[in-house]
């Protein structure tokens, strides 16, 4: 990659790392069904500004804003709504390392629904690890002692379920469309699920206090419009295999926010489970895999 390139992809993964700080601030204050409102909301109309800016062609038809609606409720409300609902319970950091598992879901979704999307060996070692690594940074004992930090735990590990099958919707229906159209769409479609549930749910709810402000103002027009249009910028001059490597960056930046602002502790295991999931990663990733495996066969006596 190009320096610029990588410059972008790290200021992209220090943007994701500080959202999941400022949802748990945010959270101090608002309900989090109201939460999740108040971050797509404000996105939309960026982004729909954004594509005005552009002059970018408007879908008309039915079927593509059913698609984008979909595309909302997989890649938005039910991500997430489980994933601020389990930063209730659980701490940033373990939220963020969780949520690397979507690359991993991501591989397997694809595998099972799009035809050219074969799960190969190196594939299937890198999704056996990740899986291994979820299950390592849960802990044993939160699936036999189950309380309510297991089922936060699996809240946010169903949330990057839903962002894998978002993706493979994406290519299913949403290919037509420019990219930055279809992150306004959806961010509607979410709009008009997330901001009827809050009123129904929770009733109108206003951040009152500066640091909540401050927390929605980021999540949703940094950490998510302007996230969306730095991620296709990134895409494009990248590719999408580089672009995994903001799941394994966006972790430490979470941990680390949320040791300093929050004083949080993970357990050993935790760490452990993300070394496990950042090793499943590297191997779907497949550029090492590549190395190695040419390397062991370069020194294969021959004749």
């Amino acid at each position: 990659m190009s320096a610029r390139a990588w410059a972008e992809l790290g200021l992209l993964s220090l943007i994701w790392g500080g959202s999941f700080l400022a949802i748990r601030i945010a959270l101090d204050e608002l309900p989090f069904v109201t939460s999740v409102a108040w971050r797509v909301a404000p996105a939309a109309i960026a982004l729909w500004l954004w594509v005005l800016i552009l002059r970018l062609p408007v879908p008309r038809d039915a079927r593509s804003w059913t698609a984008l609606l979909v595309m909302g409720l997989l890649n938005n409300v039910i991500p997430f709504s489980l994933m601020a609902w389990g930063q209730l319970t659980i701490e940033t950091g373990l939220t963020s390392i969780l949520n690397a598992g979507t690359a991993v879901f991501g591989v397997l979704a694809a595998a099972l629904f799009l035809a050219d999307e074969r799960l190969t060996r190196r594939r299937s070692l890198g999704v056996a690890l990740g899986f291994a690594g979820v299950a390592t940074a849960i802990g044993p004992a939160a699936l036999l002692d189950f309380d309510i930090r297991s089922l936060a735990q699996l809240a946010v590990v169903a949330g990057t379920v839903s962002y894998a099958m978002a993706g493979v919707w994406a290519r299913l229906r949403l290919g037509h469309l420019p990219p930055q159209v279809s992150a306004a769409g959806m961010l509607t479609g979410s709009s008009l699920v997330m901001i009827p549930a809050a009123l129904w749910i929770d009733g109108p709810v206003w951040p009152s206090q500066s640091e909540t402000v401050l927390a929605v103002g980021y999540y949703a027009l940094v950490s998510t419009a302007l996230a969306y249009l730095l991620y296709f910028r990134v895409l494009a001059m990248a590719g999408s295999g580089n672009l995994l490597l903001t799941t394994l960056l966006i972790a430490p930046v979470a941990i680390l926010l949320g040791a300093v602002v929050r004083d949080e502790t993970l357990a050993p295991t935790t760490y452990a489970g993300f070394a496990l999931l950042a090793l499943g990663l590297v191997i779907l990733d497949g550029r090492l895999w590549r190395r190695l495996t040419a390397g062991r066969t370069a020194a294969t006596p021959r004749g």
